[in-house]
């Protein structure tokens, strides 16, 4: 079995060690304190420092808490960045695909809907902002239910006859989502729709969210019902874009 890993343990201890509230310390003071070289102790401060768990001080240069250690255990991004960073990148997607775009979040144990770009083609069309999916039966409940621990499902409800209904059809299939790195649904909640969808990773690799599309089975599909690859580039495309933005604005 693998051991502890050296430099997430110096990590921790940095962090624990400017939690104490005796103000903030220099990076030969920590390397002191925990006897640590200092060019390594610099390397965890100016990691820590990226990411946000730790400050420095604009004047004397030293190191304290900073603000996203406040942001562990509540709301992971905030929801208004996320699609305020999102709503060009969306923009685009509908407009290369010619199918709406939807971004789902995992919020109390739900799947709701954030962002929605409607089709392209002037149609009538109902905004989707707010509505909660079936995480089992959607392209983007089903990679939320992948990688966000915040969601799960409620119950395995019929939508119609290609509905998983079973726990071990579903597991089967979320670790397929897990395998590709993508998820797609084809009339499993609405007859004659089909959707694809990727995780949106802020920095690090979490999963902060889900993109995808929508559309009629014959455009998104072919005649054995696989989805195109040529769409699930795009929406790949469109989620690294928001990734880029999100890890470029942290």
């Amino acid at each position: 079995m693998p051991g502890p890993i050296q430099s997430i343990e110096r990590a921790a201890a940095v962090l624990r060690l400017l939690a104490r509230g005796s103000g903030p310390l220099g990076v030969g003071e920590i390397a002191t304190a925990l006897d640590l070289a200092k060019p390594t102790a610099h390397g965890i401060l100016r990691t820590l420092l990226g990411v946000g768990f730790v400050g420095q001080d604009a004047l004397t240069g030293k190191y304290l808490l900073g603000p996203s250690i406040g942001e562990l255990g509540t709301d992971r991004l905030d929801v208004n960045e996320l699609r305020s960073r999102a709503i060009h990148r969306a923009d685009a997607l509908a407009s290369r695909s010619g199918e709406s775009v939807r971004i789902a979040v995992a919020r109390d144990s739900r799947i709701t809907v954030i962002h929605h770009v409607f089709r392209p083609d002037n149609s009538v069309q109902t905004l989707a902002v707010g509505e909660v999916l079936p995480a089992h039966a959607t392209a983007l409940g089903k990679i939320l239910l992948a990688y966000d621990v915040a969601a799960e499902v409620v119950a395995l409800q019929g939508f119609t006859r290609r509905t998983i209904t079973e726990h071990d059809g579903l597991d089967r299939a979320i670790a397929e989502v897990r395998r590709r790195g993508w998820a797609a649904e084809v009339e499993e909640h609405r007859t004659g729709e089909a959707g694809i969808a990727v995780p949106i990773r802020a920095r690090g690799g979490l999963v902060v969210a889900a993109i995808g599309i929508t559309g009629p089975v014959e455009r998104l599909c072919d005649n054995r019902l696989q989805v195109h690859t040529a769409a699930i580039e795009q929406v790949r495309a469109a989620a690294l874009a928001v990734h880029r933005d999100l890890t470029a604005a942290q």
